[in-house]
């Protein structure tokens, strides 16, 4: 009996484009044929129009058959990515398992089982149960493990973060799976993990930090950080909120602010643009927005400063000195952002939350 044979990615990007229109009947069969496209709403499957596959074209090239793009995020792939996406599977041997399947392939002898927290530890479950990026990352944060004498609390320490007891939402995975595009190799580096929740505490989505292999600086790839999931409205989240809250952009940057008021809660929003979008706790009743200094983090502050006002909720601004309160933290010290932020708190606040700086 001989081994079955050693399909690499291309080869199999090739045959599902050769078959592209059955591919999208069976992944997107939420969407309907329009010429030589494929149109649905996203990688989900939802209904609609914004996301569309090219059914017939040259082998190679933009134009490629099998090449999709979704118009509202700027997503875009070839059909392995798609059975990614749509699927969930953060480690591409699953992708090429599903891929064989569905092109009625022999499988490749079955594997070893992994090295302990690898990513391909993940079930091979297509059940529509299991599908969207939302379903990835909870996979990805349940195979993740706490970041304590790991590159993530390397990192963190060195951009001069030290309260890392207790930060739940934050772990580690050794071998996170990375691809820049579509037609770039698959990597493994180690990352740190940060939980997106919406206000009920579910994971919706999570974060991802590629670090370099000692932990001291971000992996050398183009995009070194990503997040994937439901992330409109939710936040990676530190501390409980009751009436106070900060939310910022940057996980580091709000962590910054955790070294000298340890007990205020915070929500990193990860962009402007999510921060303006921020969903607000129900007994919210002063918000301090961590304000970037970029016109992005401007436009967060202006779109803030509205909601929170026809919401009834108090909503102060915090600005840093130099770029932002991690670069405050790093080059000008504890007792220096201790006295950027007292002025800026409302009164009942500084006795409340401002500690005094004992390191």
């Amino acid at each position: 009996m001989t081994d079955a044979p050693s399909w690499d990615a291309g080869d199999l990007a090739r045959r599902l484009a050769e078959n592209a229109e059955a591919v999208c009947r069976h992944y997107l069969s939420a969407g309907r044929r329009h010429g030589n496209y494929w149109l649905v709403g996203d990688v989900h499957n939802t209904p609609g129009r914004s996301l569309y596959v090219r059914l017939h074209g040259p082998s190679e090239g933009r134009g490629a058959a099998g090449r999709w793009t979704d118009a509202s995020t700027g997503e875009f792939g070839d059909l392995l990515d798609l059975i990614r996406e749509t699927l969930g599977f953060v480690d591409f041997r699953d992708v090429a398992d599903e891929a064989r399947r569905f092109l009625s392939l022999p499988q490749p002898e079955p594997r070893s089982p992994p090295d302990r927290g690898r990513s391909h530890a993940f079930s091979h479950d297509t059940s529509p149960q299991a599908s969207g990026t939302g379903d990835a990352a909870r996979r990805l944060w349940a195979m993740s493990r706490p970041i304590a004498s790991t590159q993530a609390e390397t990192w963190l320490r060195h951009r001069d973060l030290s309260r890392l007891t207790g930060l739940s939402s934050l772990r580690f995975h050794p071998d996170c799976y990375y691809r820049a595009d579509a037609g770039s190799p698959t990597e493994t580096w180690p990352a740190l993990i940060a939980a997106v929740t919406d206000l009920d505490g579910r994971v919706t989505g999570v974060h991802r930090t590629w670090l370099a292999r000692d932990g001291r600086g971000k992996a050398p790839v183009e995009m070194p950080r990503r997040a994937m999931g439901d992330l409109l409205g939710n936040a990676v989240r530190f501390g409980t909120v009751s009436d106070v809250l900060a939310a910022g952009e940057g996980i580091e940057t709000v962590l910054s602010l955790h070294e000298v008021m340890p007990d205020l809660p915070l929500a990193a929003c990860l962009s402007s643009a999510h921060l303006a979008a921020m969903v607000f706790p129900p007994t919210l009743c002063r918000l301090y927005v961590l304000r970037d200094d970029d016109p992005a983090g401007d436009h967060a502050v202006t779109t803030l400063m509205a909601r929170t006002q026809e919401a009834g909720i108090d909503c102060l601004v915090l600005s840093p000195r130099l770029a932002d309160f991690n670069d405050d933290l790093r080059y000008l010290g504890r007792g220096a952002m201790r006295a950027i932020l007292h002025p800026q708190l409302a009164p009942q606040d500084v006795a409340r939350f401002l500690h005094p700086v004992t390191h």
